[in-house]
């Protein structure tokens, strides 16, 4: 479901890695409006039909009714499933290996100088090794509800992360090293000023990933390492306010599982989130196990495929087992 975008940056910041997610299935129809949303998301600012800049809250209103339409379209395909260990896609040791080997030492795309771009290339491991401290921000557009809901799905889903890997994770008042906002288009926008805060010196490739977001992508998170480094020290996510509950919920764990460090994607990996074909919405147990092996003392950051391979594969026997168990200390 996501996409890597991995970059190596100089000064304040050393390695930058970037996930967005989107919709791999056929789009849904465009929502009501004069302009579809893809066209409009386009410009900057946006503008109608006409060329006019677009009034405040009009965009966010017809992505909002455009990503009401993707979940529709996504569920009704039988995709965005929410089993945590589905009976049709039974784990063995070769398969946990072989993903954990293409999501998490695999960059899927590179920062070509003026943009990003597809490109498969070998990576290193990168993981936390300080505490993982979550932390919101919302835009004006979000209500209260929405907030306080929100809130405690993230507190809730940060138990099951430090669960599954066994790595401190959890969500903070203030003061975190890994902020999600939450805003709608309008808010996204205007987010630059805010970035160049939390990360001096990011670039102006960086800042147009998050502020120009196509809407093809629903949420982005952002990774960053100190210089010749590969331990993260600052994470940023944006899920967009406009999504409907089971989209959001799916950003929400992707992204906050990406962020950990599970940069790629793969079309073999099953059943798992880190999947552009969009079947499943919720972290599974085979990534549970995914985060276990990431963050098993055995591994460290900057290891290569070939430093990490033998030792990934004892780890895996070991959770998978001669009966296939899952992984210890995992959500039940």
């Amino acid at each position: 479901m996501a996409v890597l975008i991995p970059a190596l940056r100089r000064g304040l910041w050393g390695a930058l890695a970037v996930w967005m997610a989107g919709c791999a299935p056929a789009p849904a129809a465009d929502p009501p409006a004069a302009t579809p949303v893809s066209t409009l998301a386009e410009t900057d600012p946006p503008t109608d039909a006409e060329g006019k800049p677009l009034p405040p809250g009009v965009l966010s209103r017809a992505m909002r009714a455009y990503y009401a339409d993707v979940e529709r379209s996504l569920r009704a395909q039988g995709l965005m499933r929410t089993e945590i260990a589905p009976k049709d896609a039974p784990l063995s040791r070769e398969r946990l290996i072989g993903d954990f080997l293409r999501i998490a030492l695999y960059d899927e795309y590179a920062d070509a100088g003026r943009g990003f771009i597809a490109r498969l290339t070998p990576s290193h491991l990168r993981r936390w090794e300080q505490p993982v401290r979550m932390v919101t921000q919302y835009g004006a557009s979000v209500p209260q509800t929405q907030r306080r809901a929100t809130d405690a799905e993230i507190r809730a889903y940060a138990t099951r992360l430090q669960r599954a890997s066994g790595h401190p994770v959890s969500l903070v008042p203030e003061g975190g090293n890994f902020t999600v906002f939450v805003v709608n288009e309008d808010e996204r926008r205007a987010l630059g000023p805010q970035l160049k805060t939390l990360v001096p010196g990011i670039d102006r490739a960086s800042l147009r990933a998050i502020t120009d977001l196509a809407p093809s992508n629903f949420c982005v998170v952002f990774a960053f390492s100190p210089p010749v480094r590969y331990d993260y020290s600052r994470a940023i996510a944006v899920i967009r306010a406009e999504l409907p509950a089971r989209l959001r919920s799916s950003c929400i764990e992707e992204e906050l599982a990406q962020g950990m460090g599970l940069a790629n994607d793969s079309p073999e990996a099953r059943p798992s989130i880190f999947n552009d074909d969009e079947e499943f919405s919720r972290l599974t147990r085979h990534d549970e196990m995914l985060l276990r092996i990431l963050y098993d003392p055995a591994l460290r950051p900057g290891m290569t495929e070939t430093q990490a391979r033998p030792v990934v594969s004892d780890i895996a026997t070991g959770l998978i087992g001669p009966t296939r168990t899952g992984p210890r200390g995992a959500h039940p």
